[in-house]
């Protein structure tokens, strides 16, 4: 990555800018230790050298083929890319698929896929998601490039300029149709998956908040457009069950599995699918959609009216 450095910084330190642009302590330590880690006006320098207005800094944040996890095998896959620049990839990801892998899923996941493109384009690659969904959550999945990027992206997504659209469809109608659920989240005792809601002084317990408003009802359903204020675990999915509504196709925290409805019973999975990322960055903003899947669009075409 090169930079030209202006007049802000110039008479200030190397240091000074990696601090100031968000590089992360961490990757700070590793460009001090790469032969070509931080280089200005192609000589290498120390995070002390004084920058000069119009010097080229240059820093090789760059993964290498050390940085690569040799146990992620490339699977060669369809992918729906719908962003692309130099820091991040975004992918529409179909249900079903795993994000990363896990017990049970170590070569049929997005990471996967992702690792045998960048194989193919003869890049290294570590897969550095900046929102996880659930296998069977589709929708948009976001990637960082390098761990600059990374860093750069939980950056904005703590200050809250990362934002998350969903479409879900609810058993029931909430009340009221439109709003903020505020209900701490917590992990469920003797459970590594199961979440549940709390009070805020319960052990474990962590600030959850959801936005919601409802697009269209249907004969005892709903059509909600919902943004996860908070990143919990599993949070729109135990925020909707909480509320009386939950997640139609949820068999984890709805009746899909113990007394299905009839729009239960006409999906094979949670309908929830990831519609939409807004990432506010200090050069524009990103706005990234993605359709409704075949599944949820031919259910919101035969039941929901406004």
């Amino acid at each position: 990555m090169e930079i030209t450095i202006d007049s802000r910084f110039d008479g200030r330190s190397v240091k000074d800018w990696l601090y100031q642009n968000g590089v992360s302590r961490a990757l700070i330590t590793r460009l001090k230790k790469s032969e070509d880690g931080i280089t200005v006006n192609s000589s290498r320098v120390t995070v002390r050298y004084v920058l000069r207005a119009g010097d080229i800094l240059s820093l090789g944040i760059a993964d290498s083929r050390d940085d690569v996890n040799d146990l992620l095998a490339a699977t060669e896959m369809p992918l729906d890319i719908i962003y692309e620049d130099e820091r991040m990839i975004a992918v529409n990801k179909p249900a079903g698929i795993p994000t990363h892998p896990s017990h049970g899923h170590f070569d049929d996941t997005l990471a996967n896929g992702l690792k045998f493109l960048f194989d193919r384009r003869g890049l290294p690659f570590v897969f550095r998601a900046m929102n996880r969904l659930d296998r069977d959550t589709s929708g948009i999945v976001l990637a960082a490039k390098d761990q600059y990027s990374a860093s750069l992206l939980t950056g904005l997504m703590q200050a809250g300029r990362i934002r998350k659209t969903y479409i879900a469809f609810l058993n029931g109608i909430p009340e009221p149709r439109s709003g903020v659920i505020d209900r701490p989240i917590r992990r469920a005792r003797e459970t590594i998956i199961l979440r549940e809601t709390c009070d805020i002084s319960a052990p474990g317990a962590k600030e959850a908040l959801t936005e919601y408003e409802t697009l269209a009802v249907g004969e005892d359903c709903s059509m909600v457009r919902a943004e996860p204020i908070t990143g919990r675990t599993h949070q729109l999915r135990v925020h909707f069950s909480d509320i009386g509504t939950p997640i139609a196709g949820d068999g984890l925290y709805g009746s899909a599995e113990s007394s299905p409805t009839p729009l239960d019973l006409r999906l094979t999975r949670h309908a929830l699918h990831a519609a939409g990322l807004k990432i506010e960055t200090d050069s524009g903003t990103i706005e990234l959609s993605a359709p409704l899947p075949e599944d949820m669009e031919t259910i919101r075409t035969s039941l929901f009216n406004n």
